[in-house]
């Protein structure tokens, strides 16, 4: 048998897409690359950060508090900035709403590197939260209705490791800028503006969006028919559409299913690189010594969830949508539990870092799969913008509740380990939840 040809068939469906594709593939995998990069990067330099602006040597417990209010703030901007654009994008386009959030985050991400005291940097913190909560919620329904008929879970699968990447590139960001300050790590924020250049010059929005646009210009037109009662229905102020028969269950489902997950991997997020430099100083390994070593520890993790975002989708395919959110979810939990609990020394960490990263970012490829499929398009970024915002509004108190149960739990390890069983919320979600796997992309 030639291998080389049936390799060539495996990835035959690559052929498929168009220009178009592609081009709104790349722009919303950068920018999702580019939100990971900033959260990581905000989580590596939390601890120097406000080593500064707190004036001296702040204490474990200072840091949980402070700390976790910071990446409380952050998180409501991107649940706040989220549902905000996620209406708008349904309303003037994902293109240029898209657009929007990214000079948003460029801009208030930079400032960042500006702030003179905590309070300066929640407030920067939260306004670039606002861009950075767009773009995804935004990206997500753009990619899923481009590529509806073409792939459409690997394809929004493979797109959810650019979280993975942005780990990768923040780490070795940090490794290249780190040793100039925390303030030049945040003006490297301003690169993600760069992106504009392509989002003007290639892209277009979705038909499905087109078709969405048709019928609210002929409803606003059209006289009193039969079909006026449905068409008032549809021209209905979109957020309250959520609330619908139709579709209130799948917005409960989708909440549930984010509370999990966020809550699972926020805690994580935010105080991972605090609990490694921990780790370290127990093992003799401190000041600039450490920063490599973190560094590296975040780019396995990040390595750990590319391949659990891309391999999502395929497994979606094969086991279901629901079977799939279960495995991830529990192997989250295991491994996170491992990670917290059962390692005493920096030696293992590096390969549970890969296999942490692989179940608890691989997840969110079914934000990213799952979601879309289970609302229309005229309300489908809105929805995501919901699930996912409400759902961050809750979790946002997630790395402050972790850092506040420091002092009672005894470490950040036994905190972070507890906030990660959340994920059992998105388990029971999928027992209740409906199987979309052989659905058409709603329109």
């Amino acid at each position: 048998m030639d291998t080389s040809s049936v390799g060539a068939g495996r990835l035959a469906w690559l052929g498929e897409f168009s220009r178009y594709q592609w081009t709104v593939f790349l722009v919303a995998w950068l920018g999702w690359a580019l939100d990971a990069t900033d959260f990581g990067l905000f989580s590596i330099v939390l601890r120097p950060a406000l080593t500064e602006l707190l004036g001296g040597q702040p204490t474990v417990a200072e840091l949980g508090k402070v700390g976790g209010y910071l990446s409380m703030v952050g998180l409501l901007g991107w649940a706040f900035g989220g549902f905000l654009f996620g209406v708008i994008a349904d309303y003037i386009g994902r293109v240029r709403t898209l657009a929007l959030s990214i000079v948003v985050f460029s801009v208030f991400t930079a400032c960042q590197g500006f702030a003179e005291n905590a309070l300066q940097l929640g407030i920067f913190r939260f306004l670039g939260g606002l861009g950075t909560g767009a773009e995804i919620v935004v990206g997500i329904p753009l990619v899923a209705e481009a590529f509806a008929e073409n792939h459409r879970a690997k394809v929004l699968g493979v797109m959810m490791t650019g979280g993975a990447f942005g780990s990768i590139i923040g780490g070795q960001i940090f490794n290249l800028v780190g040793p100039y300050g925390w303030r030049w790590v945040f003006f490297v924020g301003i690169a993600p503006a760069l992106l504009l250049l392509l989002i003007r010059r290639s892209m277009h929005e979705p038909p499905h969006f087109h078709a969405v646009r048709q019928r609210r210009q002929a409803a606003r037109s059209a006289s009193r028919s039969a079909d006026s009662l449905q068409d008032a229905e549809f021209m209905r102020f979109v957020p309250v559409q959520l609330f619908t028969r139709e579709n209130r269950f799948g917005t409960f489902v989708g909440l549930l299913f984010c509370v999990g997950t966020l809550l699972s991997i926020w805690t994580s997020n935010i105080w991972l690189p605090t609990i490694y430099s921990y780790m370290l100083q127990k093992d003799g390994i401190t000041g600039a010594a450490a920063i490599s070593y973190v560094g590296n520890g975040l780019m396995l993790w990040g390595i750990g969830g590319m391949f659990g975002y891309a391999t999502f989708g395929f497994l979606a395919d094969r086991f279901g949508r629901k079977r799939t959110i279960v495995f991830y979810n529990i192997g989250a939990i295991a491994s996170g539990l491992v990670l917290y609990l059962a390692l005493g020394s920096h030696e293992y960490y590096p390969y549970m870092l890969v296999v942490f990263g692989y179940f608890v970012f691989g997840d969110f490829s079914g934000h990213a799969i799952y979601l879309p499929e289970l609302f229309p398009t005229h309300i489908r970024a809105t929805a995501l913008a919901f699930c996912n915002g409400t759902g961050r509004i809750i979790t946002s108190f997630g790395p402050l509740v972790a850092g506040l149960l420091v002092v009672p739990f005894g470490s950040f390890n036994n905190a972070a380990a507890f906030m990660t069983c959340f994920a059992v919320l998105s388990i029971i979600a999928m027992m209740i939840g409906r199987e979309t796997a052989d659905d058409a992309l709603p329109r």
